[in-house]
């Protein structure tokens, strides 16, 4: 018996990498499967719809169920047609997996419209073209206790602010807060949404200069947890996620690289500073100075940050 016996699954960037260990995960844990990929360049550009057919031919070979689809995520056509062939092909849709994503690296002053818009295109919108049609379907079930999954992909770079990457960055951020949202929202109708942070080697890593990896990202590599780059580690975690184990675990970012894995704190206020009335400005630094700066000092600096001064 496997962990996913009976599942039905959607996964985007599915034809390689990241998504295709999940692909063959989720296989041999016994789900069926609808597989997209673009094909696409690393940086969006181009597009051959063979890797997704292919790894779907792969699996169908191991006699798993599987559906492939090269269609361009970040068209809402494209998720809804996920979502039907999921429901068409094998009678329901349990679980969304969005993996898919490109980069475009530029430090911020170096960064045109072009190469912003492109990698939000592809990240934000199409984590949004699969999550709607998808919490639409299983807001019409009503099924309170249907154990339905979302887990959508960031990244380090959104969650420690990488340099050369602000639309990456951004992107990736922009998609722990739509899953924050999306567990808030969905709860009620049986479903869990969140985010993995993934360290691995992929085609998207390798475009990155050795020396601005964050490969660990904070998770010590050690004798207990050495760090091994392959994909494949990233896809047990996924598995948990997208199984009926997990319907306790929902609004929450995972970190995974190598053997180990690390659960992320949400945001939330530290501190707080009131006046009895509208702001005066000297008033308000002082209680600023006085209460966040020694608090901000002690704060884990974002990679690059400068230390604020101690007086």
């Amino acid at each position: 018996m496997g962990t996913l016996d009976g599942r039905v699954a959607i996964i985007t960037g599915g034809g390689r990498g990241i998504g295709a260990s999940i692909s063959r995960l989720f296989a041999a844990e016994g789900a069926s499967l609808v597989i997209n990929d673009l094909g696409a360049n690393t940086d969006g550009t181009g597009g051959d719809s063979g890797p997704a057919h292919d790894i779907a031919e792969e699996i169908r070979g191991t006699g798993a169920q599987a559906v492939g689809n090269g269609g361009d995520i970040a068209e809402a056509s494209t998720g809804e047609e996920l979502v039907q062939t999921a429901v068409k092909e094998f009678g329901k849709l349990d679980i969304v997996v969005n993996v898919a994503g490109i980069l475009r690296d530029r430090m911020i002053f170096n960064l045109t419209p072009e190469d912003w818009d492109a990698v939000v295109r592809v990240h934000m919108r199409g984590t949004y073209t699969t999550c709607r049609p998808a919490s639409a379907y299983w807001r019409e079930q009503r099924n309170p206790e249907g154990h339905y999954r979302i887990v959508n992909f960031t990244s380090v770079s959104g969650l420690h602010g990488a340099a050369g990457q602000p639309n990456y960055a951004a992107a990736k951020m922009g998609i722990v807060g739509l899953t924050y949202s999306l567990a808030n929202a969905l709860g009620r109708y049986g479903v869990t949404a969140n985010a993995i942070s993934p360290g691995a080697a992929t085609r998207l890593t390798d475009t990155v200069p050795v020396e601005r990896r964050r490969p660990g990202a904070g998770i010590v590599d050690s004798a207990e947890a050495p760090l091994d780059r392959s994909p494949d580690n990233i896809a047990p975690i996924v598995e948990y996620m997208a199984s009926e184990y997990s319907d306790w675990l929902s609004g929450r970012v995972v970190h995974s690289a190598g053997f180990a894995l690390a659960l992320y704190n949400n945001p939330e206020p530290i501190a707080e500073v009131t006046s009895d009335g509208p702001w005066n400005f000297d008033d308000l630094r002082q209680k600023v100075e006085a209460t966040f700066k020694p608090l901000a000092n002690g704060l884990p600096l974002r990679p690059g940050a400068q230390p604020a001064p101690t007086s």
